[in-house]
């Protein structure tokens, strides 16, 4: 089943707008999207991949997103754009547009008098600390905590139920989805003969602008300098990033990914999901990093990591690896 557009829009007017060749009648409109299995006649899909080529010549959609060596392909309308998949992004926020910024303060929000929100829509039992700066066209969602000293920039997106601890500084056109905590304390402790001393966390979160957070994810506070993630950063569900670590601009991190302590990472690199960095080390720009893969040593080269293995007694690894190391040099 696909979903229905708040309001139908003519094709011609949605090619047009998205920079789509229209190839069509220019009364039809369209009044939704769906998948290619489940569009109907009505319904916009898109084919970016030539592997779903037969998906698309048996889908009922009467309006695809294609490029032009698709043009010719089936009954369809076609929109042909040489990135259809981009395309159909710019679509879907043509189609399903963001409500409106009420700019203003929840009576059920707890505001602190010296914390300045001008121009931002703070809702219900939300929380705003002392001296915390909220920029114009933010909005701070039910049940989001907003501690002391915090600046949060413009048109952010702050959903249910975030924490954002003291001092934590987040930039312009950020999305940080629920149960997300931003700025808790490091794993910092030393051991000693009667148990763990906890060390203090002193640094801060500073986070670029566009930067977008999945839910549950956990960026920690530096122990002295920031934890610092980078313009543009993309951060999947259930990541954790350590203190002191360092996540350069544009790179993506998806789900259940793992940063150790002050590992940093470089510009525009990809981390798969359930990848682990062990920390102190470093990973070059353009990196990719394969799902599962676990990085124990810096990687100085662009290109593709991949390494797993079932786990064993520590020395029996060790011996193995040094084993593998000789067998690839020679």
């Amino acid at each position: 089943m696909g979903r229905a557009a708040d309001r139908p829009i003519s094709a011609q007017t949605l090619a047009s707008a998205i920079g789509a060749q229209y190839h069509g009648s220019a009364e039809a409109t369209i009044s939704g999207v769906a998948s290619l299995e489940a569009a109907t006649s009505r319904e916009l899909s898109f084919l970016a991949d030539a592997r779903y080529r037969a998906r698309a010549e048996a889908s009922l959609a009467g309006f695809l997103l294609v490029r032009d060596e698709f043009v010719s392909m089936g009954s369809s309308i076609k929109l042909v754009h040489p990135a259809p998949h981009l395309a159909f992004a710019k679509a879907l926020e043509i189609l399903f547009p963001v409500a409106p910024v009420v700019p203003g303060v929840s009576a059920r929000a707890v505001v602190d008098s010296t914390a300045t929100v001008d121009g931002a829509e703070i809702r219900g039992n939300a929380s705003i600390g002392r001296q915390s700066v909220i920029g114009v066209g933010t909005v701070i969602h039910s049940n989001a905590s907003v501690g002391d000293n915090v600046t949060i920039g413009r048109d952010c997106v702050i959903r249910p139920g975030v924490s954002i601890y003291d001092g934590c500084v987040i930039g312009d056109r950020c999305i940080i989805h629920s149960g997300t905590v931003i700025g808790a304390d490091g794993f910092g402790f030393q051991p000693t003969a009667s148990g763990w001393v906890k060390v203090a966390q002193v640094g801060r979160v500073i986070i670029g602008n566009d930067v977008e957070i999945g839910s549950n994810t956990c960026i920690d506070c530096g122990a002295i300098e920031d934890t610092v993630i980078g313009n543009g950063v993309k951060i999947d569900n259930l990541v954790q990033i350590a203190h002191n670590c360092r996540v350069g601009d544009h790179t993506a991190i998806a789900g259940c990914a793992g940063l150790a302590g002050s590992t940093i990472v470089g510009a525009r690199c990809m981390i798969g999901g359930g990848a682990m960095l062990t920390g102190h080390m470093t990973v070059c720009d353009d990196a990719v990093i394969s799902g599962g893969t676990l990085v124990s040593s810096s990687v100085t080269d662009p290109g593709r990591i991949t390494g797993v293995f079932p786990s064993l007694p520590h020395r029996d690894w060790m011996k193995m690896a040094a084993t593998l190391r000789r067998s690839i040099k020679k």
